[in-house]
């Protein structure tokens, strides 16, 4: 897959999506990706700030989650209040790989990111970005650069 576009996240961020997924082991975790987006200009996306949402999934949390129309409201509300973007999602994989399953492909958005952690026996390990492209028909990476200059760290909830 072609890494045409990045995104730039703190380490504190980084830390706080892992320890997300630490802690809802052995289900997946989900959340929101919130900053600014400059990717049709720079290709170049800066995640500032994250939202920790509930699985809402549940038949089976171990490998499947859900975000209701009203955690996209939620997230939708409160990026307008704090004047960033909701650029993505992200949500862990326990016991799997930090890529995209079709299942998370027949769910998902075209634009967004979607950052994805591998949580092996309790332990976050790989995390990945991916969007999928406007025809749905797969993903293309993007490179996760960790950036201890990002402007903001905050982790709501």
């Amino acid at each position: 897959m072609d890494q045409k576009s990045t995104i730039r996240i703190s380490k504190a961020l980084e830390e706080a999506i892992r320890a997300h997924g630490q802690q809802t082991y052995p289900n997946e975790c989900c959340g929101a990706l919130l900053g600014r987006d400059s990717s049709s200009l720079t290709g170049e996306r800066e995640i500032t700030e994250i939202l920790p949402l509930k699985n809402q999934h549940e038949d089976s949390p171990r490998n499947r989650f859900i975000l209701t129309p009203g955690d996209v409201r939620e997230a939708e509300a409160y990026s307008k209040r704090s004047g960033v973007e909701l650029l993505g999602w992200y949500h862990s994989h326990p016991d799997a790989s930090a890529r995209p399953s079709e299942f998370d492909r027949e769910h998902a958005w075209p634009w967004y990111s979607y950052v994805i952690v591998s949580v092996k026996a309790g332990c976050a390990e790989e995390m990945n970005s991916w969007r999928l492209v406007d025809d749905r028909s797969r993903y293309d990476s993007e490179k996760i650069e960790i950036n201890d200059r990002a402007e903001a760290t905050k982790s709501i909830g």
